[in-house]
Formats: C-alpha cells, sequence, structure tokens
C-alpha cells in the first residue's frame, strides 16, 4: 500500500511516507489547511496549489524524490472529475459516493474524498498485472465512472481536501502500509514509462545532437527503448525561469507553427518549453513514430500534452521533418542564431551618461533588466510606464515585506511608502490595477475568508437584534483595507492588523476626495504618522465608539487619478503630506497611434510576482545597506549644492523626504531580486524552506544585491521623485502663504549647473550684481534681505570670500 505525502525541496518535489491514521489526519485537518481548502473552494487558484498534496500510486526513488519513479506501490489512485456544465452534474456528485462504497469490497476501497471543486478522489488495490492505466480503466468498468485521462501516471499528485465527515468518506488504515510491486512484465508501447537521466548542473542539451539529422528511415518509424531513454531530462518543479536562449528559440518556433508563446503557459511543468523542444527535436531526430512520441511528451509533460497547442507543434515538426530531412539541423540552427544575435544585441546595449537627455518615462538602458516580479509589472503595462508602474508597486511590496525595517540615516523605520500615480485620462494606468492586485492577491485571498466571517456575524447580529445576548463582534486582521471608507473604520482595521502592514490602493483617487472631502486633514494625518511608523491614538468617550492605541502605524497606499483629482487629495502644502507622497506621472500619449497588441497582465507574469510576494512575506528584521545609505547621501550632497548655488529652497526641501522614499523603494526592489536568486536555485518551495530554516539568509543575500546597477537605480528613482515633486507642486508650495489661488506655471525646467545665479557672477562681484541676477533669474520677488541671507550662506559655505568694501570672490 502506499500514502506519501508531497513537498518540494531543492526544485524537486520529494516524497514523505505517512505511515499513521493520526499523522495523516493532522495533515488534512490543520487551520491553513482549513483556510486554503475554503479559498480553492471560493476561487482561489494560489489556495489550490497551498493545499497538502499526496502521491497514492508510486514508491520514490532512493533519495526520496518523485521525478522519474517507475517503483509501483500495492496502491492506484484515481480522479474523478464531472463537468459542472453538465446537465446532470449535481446528481453525479450525489451519487458517484454511493455507487463508490456500494463497490468497496469488489473494488478493494481504501480510500474516498472529495475533491477540491468537481469530482472525487479514490484509491484502491492495485492488480499487479497491469499496468497503471489498466488499473484505472479497470476500476472505472466496475464502476461505470470515467477517470481523468490526465492523471494515469503513477508519478501524479492529488491536492488533498479537508478532514470533516463531508470531504473524506472512506479510509482503511491498510493504506499506511506503504509496499512496492513489480510492474507487468509486458507493456504497451504507448504505456511505457522511461525513467529520466540525471540532470546534472552546467550540461547543456543541443537540440541537434544528433549529427548530420541523416538516419536510416523504416516504414513504421519505429524507435528503440534506448533511443527514448536518450531524451533529455526535464525538471520537476516550478522554481526557476528558462534560459533567455531556450525560451525565445520555442518563441520563434512556435510563431512559426502559427502560435502564439506568450499566451502559452501550463501550471506545474518547469522549463515546459524548453523541455518540448528538446523532446521533440531529438525524438523526431531519432525517427520515433508519431504515437511513441506523443506517449514520451504525456509522460514527460502531462498537463500540456493535453493541449491543442502541443498537438500543433507535434504535428508541425512532423511535417517540416517530411519535407526536409535537413530540418532538424538546419532550421534549428537558423532559429539559434536567431537567439544569438538578440543575446548579443542585448549585451552591447552603449550605457548613456547624460541623463537629461533620457526620457522621464521609460528606464535607463542599463536597468531595463529588473528582478522578478518587477520586470514582469514593467512587462504587463510597457516600458513607458515603467516609472509609474515602479513607484505603484513598491507599496505592495513593503507591505508584503512587513517585517522589514531598513537603517535609513541611522533611523530604522519599515518599508512605509504612499504613492499617487498621475496621469490623463486614458493614458494607462488603468493597467496598474490588475498588476497590483497580483502583488496583493495572496494577502487578499485571505481578507476574503475574513469578510466572510464578518458577514457571517451580521447575519447573526441581525437575528439576534432583539435578543438578550447579542454575538460578539470578530477582530479580523483584514490588511486591505478599502479608502471608501470612515475615518472610524480605517482606525479600527489599522488596530487590528496584528501589527502587520496594511495596504490600500483606488484607481481613482477622487474616491479619497469624496469621502473624506470633510475629513481630509485627518487623512492627511493618518498617512503621514504612517509613513513615520509612529504612534496612533484615536479615543471616544462613548463605550461603542472606535478607541484605538497603536503603538506602530504601519499602512501603505498607493493611488492613481489624473492631476485635477491629486490637488483636491493633496490641498495642503505647508503639513509635510505632499513631501511624503512619492508621485509619478504617465507620458502624453494624447497623439500615440493604437497599439497592435496591447500590454496585459499574463498568466506566466501573475505567476511570477505572486511567487515574489509570497517569499517577501518570510522575511523578519533590521538591515542596514551602507552601499544604499552612501548612494543616497551623495545623492542629497549633490542636490544641496546645486540648490544652494541657485538659492532654491523648495527644491532643497523637497530632497530630504524624497531621499528617505528613494532608499525605501530600491530597498523593495532588491529584496525582489533576492528572492528571484532563491527562486532560480532551489524552486519556489525549496526557497521558502531554506527562508524558514534560515531566518537571516536574507538579510546576507541583500547586502549582495546592492549591485551597481540596482544601486543605479536609486539615482533614477529619486530624480524622478524631485522632479514630479517640483512639476506638479512647486508653484503651489511657493504661492501657499501668498494666495489662496493656486494656479501657475507647471512648465518642466532643465537647470544645470551653468544656469545658477552663483555661475552667472563673475569671479568678483558686488551685493549689487548679485541682486540684478537674482531678480533676473527669480523675478521681482526677490528683496535686498533675501539677496543677503543667500550671500551670507554662500559664505558659510566657503563658495565665496568678503574681500572688503562690498567686494566679493568666487572661491569654487
Amino acid at each position: 500500500m502506499s500514502c506519501y505525502h508531497i513537498t518540494m525541496e531543492g526544485g524537486h518535489k520529494v516524497a514523505r511516507a505517512i505511515t499513521t491514521r493520526e499523522e495523516y489526519m493532522r495533515l488534512r485537518g490543520s487551520s491553513t489547511q482549513t483556510a486554503n481548502l475554503q479559498l480553492a473552494r471560493s476561487g482561489s487558484e494560489a489556495a489550490k496549489r497551498r493545499l497538502v498534496q499526496m502521491n497514492y500510486s508510486c514508491i520514490p526513488n532512493e533519495d526520496g524524490t518523485l521525478r522519474g519513479s517507475t517503483r509501483m506501490s500495492d496502491t492506484v489512485g484515481m480522479d474523478v472529475d464531472f463537468d459542472k456544465s453538465a446537465p446532470d452534474y449535481a446528481e453525479r456528485m450525489r451519487t458517484a459516493p454511493v455507487t463508490i462504497l456500494a463497490k468497496a469490497g469488489e473494488l478493494g476501497l481504501l480510500m474516498l474524498e472529495r475533491s477540491v471543486n468537481k469530482g472525487y478522489h479514490l484509491v484502491f488495490r492495485r492488480h499487479p498485472d497491469m499496468t497503471n492505466e489498466e488499473n484505472l480503466r479497470w476500476a472505472s468498468d466496475i464502476l461505470g465512472i470515467e477517470y481523468d485521462k490526465g492523471a494515469k501516471d503513477i508519478t501524479r499528485v492529488f491536492f488533498t481536501t479537508g478532514a470533516s465527515e463531508e470531504d473524506l468518506l472512506y479510509l482503511d488504515d491498510e493504506i499506511f502500509e506503504n509496499k512496492q510491486t513489480q510492474a507487468p512484465k509486458t507493456l504497451s508501447p504507448a504505456l511505457q514509462t522511461h525513467p529520466s537521466p540525471p540532470y546534472r548542473e552546467g550540461v547543456e542539451v543541443t537540440p541537434n545532437a544528433t549529427g548530420d539529422g541523416q538516419s536510416n528511415q523504416n516504414d513504421g518509424h519505429e524507435a528503440s527503448d534506448e533511443k527514448c531513454n536518450q531524451l533529455p531530462p526535464c525538471r520537476e518543479g516550478r522554481g526557476g525561469s528558462p534560459s533567455p536562449s531556450s525560451l525565445t528559440a520555442f518563441d520563434l518556433c512556435a510563431r512559426q507553427a502559427g502560435l502564439n508563446p506568450d499566451a502559452m503557459d501550463v501550471w506545474g511543468e518547469h522549463n515546459w518549453h524548453t523541455n518540448l523542444m528538446a523532446v521533440l527535436s531529438v525524438g523526431v531526430g531519432k525517427l520515433m513514430s508519431r504515437q511513441q512520441l506523443e506517449a514520451v511528451v504525456a509522460q514527460r509533460l502531462p498537463n500540456y500534452s493535453q493541449t491543442d497547442d502541443c498537438k500543433k507543434l507535434i504535428d508541425y515538426f512532423y511535417e517540416k521533418y517530411a519535407a526536409d530531412k535537413g530540418f532538424m539541423n538546419a532550421s534549428l540552427r537558423e532559429i539559434n542564431a536567431q537567439v544569438q544575435a538578440r543575446i548579443d544585441d542585448d549585451s552591447t546595449t552603449e550605457n548613456v551618461t547624460d541623463d537629461m537627455d533620457a526620457s522621464p518615462f521609460t528606464l535607463h538602458p542599463s536597468l531595463t533588466k529588473m528582478p522578478q516580479g518587477i520586470r514582469d509589472s514593467i512587462d504587463a503595462v510597457g516600458e513607458q510606464l515603467a516609472l509609474p508602474v515602479i513607484t505603484a508597486i513598491c507599496p505592495c511590496i513593503g507591505a508584503l515585506a512587513t517585517g522589514v525595517a531598513l537603517d535609513v540615516h541611522g533611523q530604522k523605520k519599515g518599508l512605509n511608502l504612499i504613492s499617487y500615480v498621475a496621469g490623463d485620462f486614458a493614458s494607462g494606468k488603468g493597467g496598474i490595477d490588475p498588476v497590483v492586485g497580483a502583488w496583493m492577491s495572496e494577502v487578499s485571498d485571505m481578507d476574503r475568508m475574513y469578510h466572510m466571517q464578518e458577514d457571517e456575524w451580521r447575519q447573526k447580529k441581525r437575528a439576534a437584534k432583539n435578543k438578550k445576548e447579542q454575538p460578539e463582534e470578530p477582530k479580523l486582521p483584514v490588511r486591505c483595507i478599502t479608502l471608501n471608507n470612515t475615518v472610524a473604520n480605517i482606525a479600527e482595521r489599522l488596530a487590528n492588523a496584528e501589527g502587520k502592514h496594511a495596504f490600500s490602493f483606488t484607481p481613482e483617487a477622487d474616491t479619497v476626495a469624496q469621502k473624506w472631502k470633510s475629513a481630509m486633514s485627518d487623512f492627511s494625518v493618518m498617512l503621514r504618522q504612517s509613513y513615520d511608523g509612529s504612534k496612533y491614538d484615536r479615543e471616544a468617550r462613548s463605550a461603542d465608539a472606535v478607541n484605538v492605541h497603536i503603538e506602530r502605524l504601519l499602512w501603505n497606499v498607493t493611488m492613481c487619478g489624473t492631476p485635477d483629482a491629486l490637488y483636491r487629495v493633496v490641498n495642503n502644502y505647508t503639513d509635510g503630506f505632499q513631501s511624503r507622497i512619492a508621485v509619478a506621472r504617465t507620458p502624453d500619449n494624447t497623439f500615440a497611434p493604437l497599439e497592435d497588441k496591447p500590454h496585459v497582465l499574463t498568466e506566466r507574469q501573475t505567476e511570477h510576482i505572486r511567487q515574489i510576494a509570497h517569499l517577501l512575506q518570510l522575511m523578519q528584521g533590521e538591515v542596514e545597506l551602507p552601499k544604499l545609505e552612501e548612494k543616497g547621501r551623495e545623492w542629497v550632497e549633490r542636490i544641496r549644492v546645486e540648490t544652494m548655488m541657485n538659492d532654491d529652497k523648495v527644491r532643497a526641501r523637497q530632497r530630504f523626504r524624497i531621499c528617505v522614499t528613494a532608499q525605501r523603494m530600491t530597498c523593495c526592489i532588491m529584496l525582489c531580486k533576492v528572492c528571484e536568486t532563491l527562486i532560480h536555485k532551489h524552486g519556489l518551495n525549496g526557497a521558502e524552506t531554506r527562508m524558514k530554516h534560515n531566518p537571516d539568509l536574507w538579510k546576507r543575500m541583500l547586502m549582495n544585491a546592492q549591485t551597481p546597477q540596482l544601486l543605479e537605480m536609486y539615482d533614477m528613482i529619486a530624480d524622478s521623485l524631485l522632479e514630479n515633486a517640483l512639476y506638479f507642486f512647486r508653484d503651489r508650495i511657493e504661492n501657499a502663504f501668498r494666495s489662496h489661488d493656486y494656479v501657475g506655471s507647471n512648465d518642466r525646467r532643465h537647470i544645470g549647473k551653468n544656469d545658477t545665479i552663483f555661475a552667472r557672477l563673475d569671479s568678483q562681484f558686488t551685493i549689487e550684481q548679485a541682486r540684478q541676477q537674482a531678480l533676473a533669474f527669480k523675478g521681482t520677488l526677490v528683496t535686498n534681505n533675501s539677496v543677503k541671507q543667500m550671500l551670507k550662506n554662500w559664505h558659510k559655505q566657503g563658495l565665496i570670500a568678503l574681500m572688503g568694501g562690498g567686494q566679493y570672490r568666487k572661491i569654487l
């Protein structure tokens, strides 16, 4: 018999035997399993993948891994799925367990459970003289119920459900006696299972490894077992990402076959595109029959082999090979040449040294290779929206990495961020909404369960309206908080967040302006305190009113809206709220042509983002990043000197908090780089295991993530935030104390080192000459006192020296 618990270690599925009923029921009945099952049945695919996985049909390899195992156990796991759209679906779901339990003795039934959504899983005793698929057919004939033909391999795993009587309908303790059975002596070629040779790091499989491609043909295109065993190995798990050359080769080949590679993805099969290329190219080159090749693809890529795209690719390979015997060499060599040309183009990109010539709406050419998750977010909206989407998702990353505290200027604070993406209507900012949703999907799934519990409480509350005993209101840690809310409700949500970051997002900032119109100052105060992570208190005398005392207010917010809405959200320019917001703006696309293929968030990009988001939540601790701190101080000093030479107090004041914000955002990107490295090396589950067993691993890796490429990202972010703050708020800040009319010019100005008041003066000058240059540059608002203060600042900083007689001399 056989019952194995399947986990991921080092990117491979590893099986551990379950030997007692108690251990089995404990896995099924844990609180985490129950919560994930509830979310999975409400439609969450991410929660379904977090369920406990079991295998009942095979004995693992000697090293405990599942991949390539050919040792059958004494039991067979069978998956039964029903079509939900069928009119008799409900009746079949009701009668199926009755039929199965009635045939339990004849079948040799050992376990029966309801699956996550649309059917049942059952385990029965194996007939050793039959193959695994023949056992499934035998059971199907007895029950009169069709089995899932996509789950016929012995290494197939099953998502386990709950421990209740509704989920687990039958269990025999005999299932925990792990025994092996001998494979049948004769197997049909289509059902043979060929073990894969061990994967070796650094060994690359070349598609044209078959020599010159010439082979002796026979009528049946028969292939020997030796040829099947020579096929390149497939790697289990979905942890890593394919090499650029392999992925691009598949993309080019798929397009030649008339398919769209961007829309092709299968969960659970790592590097499926690379594996399929290798299997098809070597398999066809070795003259395997179509039936044999389809069987090998089905064994190695069980999910993808069932799709029409796979069948089209197999047809494409056979058609091309039949037409041109040299196709497997000539065509693939051409594809590989195109791939190498693309790689060479990417690696020889010239560095741009003049930042003023670069567009503020696209990534610097040297910074296009962002970590997993960041890169996927940019691809989902297009590179013209690179900086806006980075600005929007950094609060998400900071909220997910809620246990991380970054040392900035000697103060250790969380990654507390507030961002606003400003753009005219139809400027593309709507594409940010699904990206933010992908980052916060795991937290949202948990919140959905809490909302269901709150709905149940409200129903009980209404039912007990006139009763003496009222149901107690639950205090649930909902972390995704809507901004269409009241001050009291948000304060209560923040108090119940269990010391973790809450997150709010709105695609329309007018939601804030309208809902908080009379309480905008409260909104501003709460966000200012959340940026600093300071204490927040709210008291009321009424027992029913909200009373909260939060030691550290942790609340990250992302808003999108028009510039007009920005001015309604930020309507005070002297209270510090404006300087705490990271503002990004979308490019002017007024006259841009409509794209042939608009950018959309694909399933592959979503899954990559979810992997990074899952690992971010495992990070806990304080970190100091000396290289990033040094980079921030260099930037602050550069802006200080520039602004002092120009007596630009608005720009000088903005640099302080922009430096802190940019460091936090850059740290968020570096955290994603750490997660990407772990996933590529160990797979998602392996990375999670290592982070749990070694809590300080991510800290050491984060130190190594301070690469010149990511440190250069700091300057890009900081310059962008400073420019946008001045673009939207310079005139309003300067006029804040003079007028209630805040209309001003928002024209962008490039100010270089030769455009300052200081640079315009001669090496020796008088106070009157300084006043004239200040009037020419700043307008009629210049006074004699302001000019004297400017000269005093220059003298104090060592820029000028007093020569006497009202004369000054430049030192720098």
